[in-house]
């Protein structure tokens, strides 16, 4: 137990910033005031995740910084928060990217600027609880929760089709976690518990788990997305705001992957098992199909979107391979793709709130007019399509060795993966940045702001981090994997 509680304060300061928030007058005078407050509390929410990461033990596999009080009395519930080094790097992602949501959203909001900045600082703290949820039911709640400023962020704030997308995006997501819930009840009808790290290992009959592990699959395999329960992403991702796409990619993704090795991997061993050559298939044909599909598109954003649920695929493969590599590079994979989709979807927000269109023919010869800015794309397209030397290229690394432990095939496929977004996203760049600048109303396009610096540059040192000291984020996370892995082969080997 800590001396003072915080996890509690980086979980819940957003909230009392979004309070601080509700009470400023939305005038022409005070607008300055409500982004400010925003921004200093998002940063604060930083800083103090970073105090975490310092207090943090890389020699401890179990919870940390752990916080449990008793919630409901007549029930087993409890408000149960803690980290270990899978969920450190998942809250350090969502702290790091929100500031940088805020400061995107500095020019591009001009209407109820007010309630954006309370959605998003609401999001946050919904995004850090499940995060350090240690109950299911916690978790459970801060998992749905996250449906409701993203409806708002889509649904308010989003391009003409905004309201389809968003339906589509609720009912998706909504629909896969009812079956979630229902899944929950069970577990607490058959052991009275709703400890995460109380049911880690193997406490339910092999059938009892397929059907739990079917349960949690339609929720997460909806968030990460998987093939064929990807289709609401790209519609999402057009019409929400470029932070709205910025967090969409960046953490909600994530959502579904953290899922998979919390809940499937770690409570139901023997059912990950059963299905490992279904979500292996599932996985393939979305590496290669959806990278085709992006390699046909005309919107910058869709094709981002597709190129997304391609790096989904990767890392569910690593998941599942239930190996040390192949989890480490699908951790890593997802913190790499949090940054580097994030950088990408923020320098497509820069030159579409200069041109306010997301088709790729429009665009072309932009190195003439924005060299730095050409810059910083070419290194976030680089790290997306896994170069040495960038975040990207350790993940995928790691999950073609890991793969290979498995079945060369299976590594012959999860590597087709990374020469097809070499190929979508070169050409992407090409069309874009090189050539002529044959449209003449870029000939008075400008090149990044100060303000645009400031978002850009620390993604671009991020992704150089990542990738040539990828141990600084691998330490922390050997020993709960190592604990996951034997758990799961414990129960395999009976």
């Amino acid at each position: 137990m800590t001396e003072w509680p915080i996890l509690t304060v980086t979980i819940f300061l957003p909230i009392l910033g979004a309070s601080i928030i509700f009470f400023i007058k939305e005038e022409e005078t005070s607008l300055s005031n409500i982004k400010w407050a925003a921004l200093l509390t998002s940063i604060g929410t930083f800083i103090f995740s970073c105090l975490i990461w310092l207090q943090f033990d890389n020699s401890i596999a179990e919870y940390q910084l752990s916080e449990k009080h008793q919630w409901f009395t007549d029930f087993n519930f409890n408000y149960h928060i803690g980290v270990d080094g899978i969920s450190l790097f998942m809250i350090l992602l969502s702290t790091f990217l929100t500031p940088f949501c805020i400061l995107a959203s500095w020019i591009s909001i001009n209407k109820r600027i007010k309630e954006y900045m309370m959605a998003f600082l609401f999001l946050e703290t919904v995004l850090l609880g499940m995060f350090s949820s240690i109950d299911i039911l916690l978790f459970y709640i801060f998992f749905e929760s996250v449906l409701i400023p993203m409806f708002l962020i889509i649904g308010v704030w989003g391009g003409e089709r905004r309201i389809y997308a968003t339906f589509k995006f609720f009912l998706y997501t909504l629909l896969g976690s009812v079956l979630m819930l229902v899944a929950i009840i069970f577990i607490y009808q058959l052991t009275n518990s709703m400890s995460i790290s109380e049911l880690q290992g193997n406490f339910f009959s092999k059938n009892i788990q397929i059907y739990l592990w079917l349960a949690f699959f339609a929720s997460f395999a909806v968030k990460i997305p998987m093939w064929p329960f990807h289709t609401w992403l790209p519609d999402a991702h057009v019409e929400a705001p470029t932070a709205g796409s910025v967090i969409l990619a960046g953490v909600l993704l994530k959502m579904g992957g953290y899922g998979f090795i919390r809940f499937s991997l770690g409570m139901l061993p023997e059912a990950s098992e059963f299905f490992l050559p279904l979500i292996m298939i599932m996985s393939i044909i979305a590496i290669i199909y959806t990278s085709l599909v992006a390699l046909a598109q005309t919107d910058i954003k869709k094709l981002i979107a597709y190129s997304s649920v391609a790096h989904m695929g990767m890392v569910t493969i690593g998941i599942f391979l239930v190996n040390q590599q192949g989890i480490e590079g699908a951790i890593i994979l997802m913190i790499s793709h949090g940054v580097v989709s994030a950088a990408l979807f923020l320098s497509v927000g820069v030159i579409y709130d200069r041109m306010h269109t997301l088709d790729i023919s429009f665009y072309g010869g932009l190195v003439n007019n924005m060299p730095l800015y050409s810059v910083s794309f070419m290194i976030f397209v680089l790290a997306s399509v896994g170069l040495p030397g960038t975040s990207g290229f350790v993940g995928e690394f790691l999950i073609i060795m890991g793969a290979f432990k498995y079945s060369s095939l299976l590594a012959l496929f999860s590597a087709t993966g990374i020469i097809l977004s070499a190929v979508y996203m070169l050409y992407l760049y090409k069309r874009i940045i090189f050539g002529q600048m044959s449209n003449v109303k870029l000939k008075d396009i400008l090149d990044i702001d100060f303000r645009e610096k400031i978002i850009l540059y620390p993604l671009i040192i991020m992704i150089i981090l990542i990738g040539i000291f990828p141990n600084i984020f691998l330490d922390p996370m050997r020993l709960p994997i190592e604990l996951i892995i034997n758990n799961y082969e414990f129960a395999n080997a009976k």
